[in-house]
């Protein structure tokens, strides 16, 4: 993050050089990396068991609330109470409240050591409802929801479903299929054992090299806005925080109220408190522009999300790590 905001502050033609390489509101480069970072974890999946996950109904059940209920509302609410003089910056943090998690989570949870198989299938689920009501979300939330607080629309902008079905396939569905046609055609010729014990390990390290290629490209695009404005990086940072943490641990702890194994409620945990921030800046920059406030709070959200999810991972390490220590004491 240093790096990419280090670049895009003192070389403002590499910065420019990489806005350039787009299709549409798609930056290639990004979604090149966030590809590449997809595939390693979606190709170690066990698709074989995502029927028997899917059919955890409490947990499931659980995802789908906090994910599409709880998660955009809390957002909202935050913006609203912290950002209301803001109505920009405001806007572009409900845009990253209102778009779900499909694809860091999946490196996040794997991270944790998290259920894989459930993780994935919380993605696919997340993937679908992201397509169906995104647009109707933006509706809902930025004209309805702002309107009722007395704020009035603050935009009239829209994002159709097949440009939000474009975005998930670009970033969920090319890796997933990668990945799957990976795991089927390995298993079917060499076997399960050389896909554990050779394959696997030599595409893991493309997550790594991936995702601190994306973060420093990401964060170069921003760099002298993020420079130039530190108040306001710091402004937006208060919700963003309050939001990853607090719907983290609520999540995890319902989940383990529920009677579920760790590994289970660390992958819902997860999939509720991460956010698609690669949606969320695509909207913003496709409805506003990439010089609006609304595109720099939703860039401020992967400054925040980064490493507030490394010190939840490290947490879910530590209770797991603790528990296991307590049973063998016993």
């Amino acid at each position: 993050m240093a790096l990419g905001i280090l670049l895009g502050h003192l070389t403002p033609a590499f910065a420019s050089s990489i806005a350039n390489l787009s299709a549409g509101t798609t930056s290639i480069p990004i979604a090149v990396g966030l590809i590449v970072m997809m595939y390693p974890p979606l190709a170690k999946v066990r698709y074989e068991d995502l029927g028997r996950r899917l059919g955890q109904r409490k947990l499931i059940t659980l995802s789908m609330i906090v994910n599409w209920l709880l998660g955009p509302a809390l957002m909202f609410l935050l913006a609203v109470l912290l950002l209301r003089d803001k109505p920009d910056l405001m806007t572009g943090v409900i845009l990253v409240g209102l778009a779900r998690c499909i694809a860091m989570v999946v490196v996040w949870n794997d991270l944790a050591q998290g259920n894989r198989e459930l993780g994935v299938a919380l993605v696919a689920l997340n993937a679908l409802f992201q397509i169906l009501f995104y647009a109707v979300y933006m509706y809902l939330f930025l004209t309805l929801g702002l309107r009722l607080f007395g704020l009035g629309s603050t935009s009239t902008a829209s994002i159709s479903m097949t440009e939000s079905a474009t975005t998930v396939f670009i970033y969920l569905g090319i890796p997933f299929i990668a990945g799957f046609l990976t795991r089927y055609v390995v298993l079917k010729t060499k076997g399960r054992t050389w896909f554990d014990a050779v394959l696997a390990p030599k595409i893991s390290p493309l997550t790594l090299v991936a995702l601190l290629f994306t973060i420093v490209v990401m964060f170069s695009l921003k760099g002298r806005v993020i420079v130039s404005q530190p108040f306001d990086v710091l402004r937006v940072a208060i919700p963003f925080i309050v939001y990853f943490a607090l719907l983290w641990l609520l999540t995890f702890f319902s989940a383990r109220s529920l009677g579920s194994a760790h590994d289970d409620a660390v992958a819902v945990a997860f999939s509720a408190a991460s956010n698609d921030f690669e949606l969320a800046i695509a909207v913003a920059i496709a409805c506003f522009g990439i010089e609006s406030g609304q595109a720099f709070a939703a860039v401020i959200g992967p400054l925040i999300e980064v490493p507030v999810m490394i010190l939840l991972v490290k947490l879910a390490l530590y209770i797991k790590n603790r528990r296991a220590a307590r049973t063998a004491a016993a």
